[in-house]
């Protein structure tokens, strides 16, 4: 890989997918999903997981319109345009001010530094918001990479627990506004 790519900092914005992208998505309808999102999305965007997670997110937005602000949306790779993953929080702060934050690079993007610009856009979004006091990460205990990102902006590992697949997770904190602007 160019080293060039991995050192030069990466900036995304964020595209809110609503909640026909995310059905159509979740249905494996890329064509539509992008329409839909009005931008041109990656196949990873219907890959088994993502499926299941953009059907999620759209029952969640569907069930309740106010979460929209907050859950998936594409990560857009700037000034270029490219769509290069999804990022968002899992829900809007709950009653004790927590934001779960989730993340996925395309493959073809990873390992060039777009993990930490789109946390670092979460973080700044978490830190705008006086209703959020605490950002969480849970990551399995094997994704090197995503340890790499969290550990790179100061978060504090609180708690190990077991997931559905019988793997370890690890969960991270970090108050919000804890991390300076970038």
């Amino acid at each position: 890989m160019n080293d060039e790519l991995r050192t030069t900092p990466k900036r995304v914005r964020f595209v809110e997918l609503g909640e026909k992208a995310l059905r159509a998505l979740a249905d494996g309808d890329l064509a539509a999903g992008s329409a839909e999102a009005g931008v041109r999305l990656d196949e990873h965007f219907v890959g088994d997981r993502a499926r299941w997670i953009f059907g999620y997110r759209a029952d969640q937005l569907a069930g309740n319109p106010s979460v929209a602000p907050w859950i998936t949306r594409a990560a857009v790779s700037e000034p270029d345009g490219t769509v290069v993953g999804d990022a968002g929080f899992h829900g809007p702060p709950d009653e004790a001010g927590v934001v779960e934050v989730g993340y996925t690079v395309v493959p073809k993007y990873r390992r060039q530094g777009y993990a930490r610009a789109m946390l670092a856009a979460l973080l700044a979004r978490a830190a705008a918001d006086p209703a959020v006091r605490t950002v969480r990460a849970t990551i399995r205990s094997d994704n090197d990479a995503s340890l790499a990102t969290v550990a790179g902006f100061g978060f504090t590992l609180v708690a190990e627990r077991r997931n559905e697949h019988d793997e370890v997770d690890l969960v991270f904190e970090i108050p919000a506004g804890a991390v300076p602007a970038r």
